[in-house]
């Protein structure tokens, strides 16, 4: 039987991984800390492409950021940044590397200073979740 839940127009259904992604996680709040810097190193990278483009890369990301280990990505070094550079499976953006180590030092401070990043980043809005289908309300949300 065809899935005929709605889904947004964006959404590209003949991509397996951007519709589990669609599905699973757009427009649905997390709460956990290892998550929530997981996305913030997708949308670094994502700045200038197509969030398909990440999210069929998310997996080689996952392994050659350590598991998105935000105390072993803080400590990366000049040799690792190397690495990433010659890494064909992730986007090779020098600034965008350099710059994720930078966040992971600055979500780590967030964590020591609010207990935790969730904590920090749910202090700003109403804490309600807007979801859209197209330019209408979701009804599945």
């Amino acid at each position: 039987m065809d899935d005929i839940r709605p889904r947004c127009g964006w959404c590209n259904l003949s991509n397996p991984v951007y519709v589990a992604y669609h599905d699973a996680e757009w427009a649905v709040p997390s709460h956990d800390d290892h998550h929530l810097f997981e996305m913030l190193v997708l949308e670094t990278f994502q700045a200038g492409l197509s969030w398909e483009t990440i999210l069929n890369k998310r997996k080689r990301f996952r392994q050659a950021f350590d598991g998105f280990d935000i105390e072993r990505i803080r400590r990366y070094d000049e040799n690792k940044i190397a690495e990433l550079m010659n890494d064909p499976g992730i986007i090779r953006n020098r600034r965008k590397i350099v710059a994720t180590v930078g966040n992971a030092n600055a979500f780590r401070d967030i964590q020591t200073s609010y207990g935790s990043f969730d904590d920090y980043i749910w202090r700003f809005g109403s804490a309600r979740v807007f979801a859209h289908f197209g330019l209408r309300p979701s009804p599945w949300r």
